[in-house]
């Protein structure tokens, strides 16, 4: 098995999935690894513009890294961009390879959770639903739009390498949601989370998922929450 990675939205993102991988595999030896295949394509067009007002059209760009992954060999693909699964179906069924649904692994993981759950994402993945429509039976609490706006500007922060005024902004974003758990539903957050108490990164558990299904061993490491 190859496993594939559909990258470069952002780069720092991507880096940090692929260590994901390496970190999360029991493994003694380097051949205990998963082989893997990245491409990362930063020209990618905007994801939130396309969903929500269709002024950018990044899915060419995505059904082409889809492509050079399937003939490099990967027999699954994940992408470390949750804005980008708006596209996953669409992708799966045109490239002819499966990708590992990274909102399916969040709904499986939460799953007969009670209480409100905290939602912090870019604006496209709280428009289409992403998680409020692929995660049932959870509350989901969103930023108000001062809380929103931090959220925009960590993740802008995290993009031009400012992960320090990322993680300011990603604190009052954090502050700004009332729930004893929230999830971080954009993948440059993470990178500015530090050790906050209290969030769930769905990357940790697309990359169990994605060494799982690669025949791999998940380290005995469940995420946080």
């Amino acid at each position: 098995m190859i496993a594939g990675i559909l990258g470069g939205m952002g780069p720092a993102a991507t880096a940090e999935f692929y260590a994901k991988l390496v970190a999360r595999t029991a493994a003694e030896r380097d051949q205990d690894h998963l082989r893997v295949a990245i491409w990362a394509d930063p020209t990618v067009p905007d994801r939130v513009a396309a969903v929500l007002d269709g002024s950018t059209d990044p899915y060419p760009a995505l059904l082409a890294g889809a492509e050079k992954l399937r003939d490099l060999g990967a027999n699954l693909i994940a992408i470390p961009c949750h804005t980008a699964h708006f596209f996953l179906n669409r992708l799966a069924a045109e490239s002819g390879v499966p990708f590992v649904d990274m909102i399916a692994e969040t709904a499986d993981y939460l799953a007969g959770r009670t209480g409100p759950v905290g939602l912090l994402g870019t604006r496209g993945t709280i428009a289409a639903g992403l998680y409020q429509r692929g995660v049932p039976g959870v509350e989901w609490t969103v930023p108000s739009e001062t809380g929103q706006r931090n959220v925009d500007a960590a993740v802008a922060a995290v993009k031009r390498g400012d992960l320090a005024g990322g993680a300011e902004h990603f604190d009052r974003a954090l502050a700004d949601v009332d729930a004893p758990l929230s999830v971080l539903a954009c993948t440059e957050l993470p990178l500015v989370a530090g050790q906050a108490a209290g969030v769930l990164d769905p990357t940790d558990l697309l990359a169990d998922a994605m060494i799982r299904r690669c025949g791999g061993k998940p380290v005995d490491a469940r995420p946080s929450g």
